[in-house]
């Protein structure tokens, strides 16, 4: 989020005239002031990164998992970005015009110049490849692998068989009892295949000490699952320890529901 803001102040630097030099050394200045040094970019690629983010819009709702994934990526890659939010609450979702950005009427979208994109999975690849500064994936092969599979159970496997939709339908046809208790199930069956695929993973994230994919995927899916439908998660240590670390982060933070435009308090 920090340098979200950095990229907005320089491009005021930039409509006021500065010159190229005058902007350099306020990039620096402002870089060291709200990020730590391992994490800076340099000025050329702050630059590029502020001028070919300035066309992302992001179709969100706060209190969406899947949107907070990306309201998360955004963030680490310091893409800036347009919030427009879709009240799934209030059904926003089924208005014709949204429909025609996304037929399926989910969210998150990402609109980029003319590029639409929908589905949460695709829309990680699609960053990583348009937006390669600060990888989202490693070059290692199996930590790749691991967290191109870790996101895809994710999206996959969990998140869908809670959405509001299928649980409301399910309510609906067996009554709440019923409803939390498919959550419940479906949920802990895929944190116990993702604490498997990480067992030879010791570090700080997910697969070592830097944040991936699969970080990105795994802590609003933690977030929910502890707050909304207040899992265990002493059944699932290593997930658990993850977590921690991965909710102290002020781009975690940032992304977070309650700080979303749209967020009802």
């Amino acid at each position: 989020m920090a340098s979200i803001t950095i990229f907005r102040k320089l491009n005021r630097f930039q409509k006021q005239n500065f010159s190229f030099k005058t902007i350099e050394a306020r990039w620096n200045e402002m870089a060291s002031s709200y990020i730590q040094k391992s994490s800076v970019r340099t000025f050329s690629e702050g630059v590029a990164a502020a001028e070919s983010s300035s066309n992302l819009i992001l179709y969100s709702f706060w209190q969406s998992s899947c949107s907070w994934r990306f309201r998360f990526a955004l963030n680490l890659k310091g893409l800036s970005y347009e919030y427009r939010a879709v009240n799934l609450s209030k059904g926003e979702q089924h208005t014709p015009e949204f429909e025609k950005i996304n037929p399926l009427r989910y969210v998150p979208v990402l609109v980029d110049g003319d590029v639409i994109i929908s589905d949460s999975y695709a829309i990680s690849l699609f960053l990583e490849e348009k937006y390669p500064q600060r990888p989202l994936l490693p070059t290692d092969p199996r930590r790749r692998a691991v967290n191109l599979q870790f996101a895809s159970i994710i999206s996959s496997s969990i998140q869908p068989l809670h959405m509001l939709s299928v649980l409301k339908h399910i309510e609906d046809k067996f009554g709440a009892e019923e409803q939390l208790l498919w959550a419940h199930t479906y949920m802990e069956k895929g944190f116990q295949a993702l604490e498997k695929l990480l067992e030879d993973y010791d570090g700080r994230y997910c697969t070592g000490e830097e944040v991936y994919m699969a970080d990105v995927f795994l802590a609003p899916q933690v977030a929910m699952a502890t707050e909304r439908f207040k899992i265990d998660m002493s059944k699932f240590p290593r997930l658990s320890r993850i977590y921690e670390s991965l909710k102290t982060l002020p781009e975690f933070q940032a992304a977070s529901p309650e700080r979303q435009p749209d967020a009802v308090h």
